[in-house]
């Protein structure tokens, strides 16, 4: 196994990691990364086989203190109650739940509303010049999902800006200012939320916090700190990836001057699914393992933390055919970008709604859309996405 010495927030890799993973994947697809001082992996297959493996897990195994949770104490009282980040019973208690809630019938209902709001987003817009991030990419996702709970739209950025303060501790470099930062906004946003739960057991209403608080599985509901924790989580996660999907998704189409004006259904659901694997949202996901175990010759020990590479996983040749092109009308083969087993994202169907409307609009009724400087992408890994993205439109 290699050892390798490769900064996530030196400015070329943030710029174009890919030339990173596939020199791993050239080399065996697993290192050291010593700037993790972590075991990664990077092939497709190994990490899919991973994320399926109950042997491995995202909640820390008993024994094992976070050496961060002092200065993010608020941060953390949510996290301890995040599906994301639990095993066994309680995570399949808690997604059980919440996927009573998020239906594919309650996501299907919203499908012409998400539509109606790209129009009125594009509508909205100075076609001489325009940040689709800002405008567009950032709005769709917050404004629906904050919909979806039946939070006010008028909310928006307020919750936009407690989310990016608080998943900012998930960046590769994080200083003690941003961990204050993230502390402070997890304590607005849960008592902010912790205010609405209480308004919403007065007044219901059909709206997916109405649906929390009501949800019953072997007749025990959601707790308090636990219906916060999975609406601020909803809330976090059903916009963040999706984001930078569609901002992603813009510009490899525009980049790569791919004619989207003749695209019908499947090949939108095609392109979607093309955009996840050649620039996704999300490069890296955690495991510990919870056993001594080895997994292609590589031995872990009990209570090691890995990292799987989902961001490389689109670039294995094992995997795709001619990985370096953007393909738009590619066979669609499943990606890691949602994860998969137990944790598969349970937000999937609706992120993949939002991304297709988001193209299908924009790519309709605009005939021309030209960039007018080079975009950058964001300071942010493990996330990855674009800083803003200036167009021209007509």
């Amino acid at each position: 196994m290699i050892v390798v010495d490769q900064s996530p927030v030196e400015e070329n890799f943030v710029q174009n990691p890919y030339l990173f993973y596939r020199q791993i994947l050239k080399s065996g697809g697993v290192c050291f990364w010593k700037n993790y001082n972590q075991k990664a992996f990077f092939e497709f297959s190994t990490i899919n086989k991973i994320f399926k493996d109950k042997r491995f897990g995202r909640e820390l195994p008993a024994g094992l203190n976070n050496p961060n949770e002092k200065n993010l104490s608020d941060f953390y009282r949510i996290e301890r109650n995040s599906m994301l980040d639990l095993e066994g019973k309680k995570h399949s208690r808690l997604r059980g739940l919440v996927l009573r809630a998020f239906t594919t019938k309650n996501i299907k209902k919203i499908s012409k509303d998400i539509d109606t709001l790209c129009a009125d987003l594009l509508d909205q817009m100075n076609d001489n010049e325009t940040d689709l991030i800002e405008s567009y990419a950032k709005q769709i996702p917050v404004i629906t999902i904050a919909r979806l709970l039946g939070i006010p739209e008028d909310m928006s950025d307020q919750l936009l800006k407690w989310s990016n303060s608080m998943v900012a501790v998930y960046q590769a470099d994080i200083s003690e200012k941003t961990k204050r930062t993230a502390n402070q906004s997890s304590r607005e946003f849960f008592e902010y939320i912790e205010n609405y739960v209480a308004e919403r057991r007065d007044k219901p209403a059909d709206d997916l916090i109405t649906h929390l608080i009501n949800a019953e599985q072997e007749n025990e509901k959601l707790n308090f700190d636990e219906l916060v924790s999975t609406c601020i989580l909803l809330l976090n996660a059903g916009h963040e990836a999706t984001v930078h999907t569609i901002g992603n998704g813009i510009y490899a189409l525009l980049s790569n001057k791919i004619n989207c004006h003749f695209f019908e259904g499947k090949h939108w659901h095609n392109t979607v699914e093309e955009i996840l694997r050649y620039d996704p949202p999300l490069h890296i996901f955690s495991r510990f393992a919870y056993e001594n175990l080895t997994i292609d010759n590589i031995d872990i020990s009990h209570g090691e933390k890995i990292s799987l590479v989902i961001g490389a996983s689109g670039q294995d040749t094992r995997r795709w055919d001619n990985p370096l092109a953007f393909i738009p009308n590619r066979r669609t083969l499943t990606n890691n970008s949602f994860g998969a087993g137990i944790h598969f994202c349970l937000g999937a169907p609706l992120a993949r709604l939002e991304i297709n409307l988001a193209l299908k609009n924009l790519f309709g009724r605009k005939r021309r859309i030209e960039i007018l400087q080079k975009p950058e992408y964001a300071n942010i890994y493990h996330f990855h996405g674009l800083k803003s993205l200036n167009v021209e439109m007509s």
